[in-house]
C-alpha cells in the first residue's frame, strides 16, 4: 500500500539551523519532500563553505538570512552536491562565489535550465531565478579547506551516477562528518530515475567504507549511517521486483500498482517508485546507465499513483 498524503498548504515545521560540529551547519528543511531539501555550511577564519542552495528564491533567502544570524563572514566557496533545482536553483543569491560541483553537473545545469521538473510542481512559486552553474568542476576527487586556520579539509568525492549522473558528496574526515546530498534520503522515498539503481547501491556500499557518524542527508532529518540499511533494502526491493515484472511484460506503472512497499509505505513520495521502476527496467534493457529517460511518461505515471493529483511539493 502507498501512502497518500493531502496536497494543501498545511503547516510545516519551521526549518532549523543546528550546528552538527563545531563551526558545521546543517539547515534543514522538514518534512524533506519534493522541493524541501537540507543545506549547511563550513566555517572557516576568512569565510564560508556553503553546501547547496534551495529550491526557489524565497526559500534560499530564508536560508541565508538564517546563515548571517550565525556568521557575517563572506560565502566565498559554494558546493553543489548535483543539478537538481532544490539544490542549485539559489546559486545565482550567493554573489562572488566559487561554485564547485562535478563536471557533469555544470553540464546538466546548462542543458536543462530552470525548473527542469516544472512538469511535477504546477503550483511553486518561484520567484526571480537566474541560471547560475558550478564555475569549477572537476572528474573524481578535489580537496578543499575550510575551518580554523582553514586547516579543517573537505574531501568533495564523486559518487555517480546514483540518484543523478553528477553526484557528489562533502566528507570531513577529522570530524567524520557527510554532506551526502541526495544519495541518502532520511524516512523519503529515494529517487534514482534520473541515475541508476545499481549505481545507487554501488555508492551506498562506498559511503559505508568513509565512516561516517554524522550525515546530513539530502532530505530528511540529521541522522546516522543506519539509515544506508534501509535505503540498501528498499533499492533492492527496486530491482527485484523490476526483474520480475520485466519478465513478465507489465509495464512500470502496472508494476508499481502491484508492489508491496511493506515497511517503505509509511515514507513520503512513495509515487517515486514508478519512476525508480523506470530505471530499473532501463538497465534491464542494458542501455547505458544514466540515459535520459521520458521524463513525460515518468511523470505521468507517478501522477497516476497519485490519483491524478500533482506530487506533494510545498516548497
Amino acid at each position: 500500500m502507498r501512502k497518500s498524503h493531502a496536497h494543501n498548504t498545511a503547516q510545516l515545521p519551521v526549518p532549523t539551523m543546528e550546528e552538527v560540529s563545531p563551526g558545521i551547519y546543517a539547515y534543514v528543511q522538514l518534512d524533506g519532500s519534493w522541493g524541501l531539501n537540507n543545506t549547511g555550511f563550513i566555517k572557516g577564519q576568512n569565510g564560508l563553505t556553503m553546501i547547496d542552495t534551495c529550491f526557489t528564491e524565497a526559500r534560499t533567502k530564508s536560508y541565508l538570512d538564517s546563515v548571517r544570524r550565525v556568521s557575517l563572514l563572506p560565502m566565498n566557496t559554494l558546493v553543489n552536491t548535483h543539478h537538481h533545482g532544490d539544490h542549485t536553483h539559489g546559486n545565482y543569491l550567493i554573489k562572488n562565489s566559487a561554485i564547485i560541483g562535478h563536471e557533469l553537473c555544470r553540464e546538466t545545469v546548462i542543458a536543462t535550465g530552470l525548473q527542469s521538473l516544472h512538469p511535477l510542481f504546477p503550483n511553486v512559486t518561484w520567484g526571480n531565478l537566474e541560471l547560475a552553474p558550478p564555475t569549477i568542476t572537476f572528474k573524481e576527487q578535489l580537496d578543499i579547506y575550510a575551518g580554523d586556520n582553514d586547516e579543517l579539509k573537505i574531501e568533495l568525492i564523486y559518487m555517480g551516477p546514483a540518484h543523478t549522473t553528477n553526484d557528489i558528496v562533502a566528507w570531513i574526515p577529522e570530524r567524520k562528518l557527510l554532506f551526502s546530498g541526495d544519495l541518502i534520503f532520511n524516512q523519503g522515498t529515494p529517487f534514482v530515475a534520473m541515475g541508476s539503481v545499481s549505481g545507487s547501491l554501488q555508492a551506498i556500499k562506498r559511503l559505508r567504507l568513509l565512516g561516517a557518524e554524522n550525515i546530513i542527508p539530502g532530505h530528511g532529518s540529521v541522522c546516522g549511517p543506519e539509515v544506508m540499511n534501509d535505503i540498501e533494502d528498499y533499492l533492492t526491493l527496486v530491482q527485484d521486483t523490476a526483474r520480475q515484472a520485466f519478465e513478465a511484460g507489465i509495464t512500470p506503472l502496472e508494476a508499481s500498482r502491484q508492489v508491496d512497499l511493506g515497511r517503505f509505505a509509511h515514507w513520503h513520495d512513495s509515487e517515486r517508485i514508478a519512476g525508480n521502476l523506470h530505471r530499473a527496467y532501463s538497465e534491464l534493457r542494458s542501455e547505458p546507465i544514466g540515459s535520459v529517460l521520458d521524463l513525460r511518461q515518468i511523470v505521468s505515471d507517478m501522477v497516476s499513483l497519485n490519483e491524478g493529483r500533482p506530487v506533494r511539493c510545498l516548497a
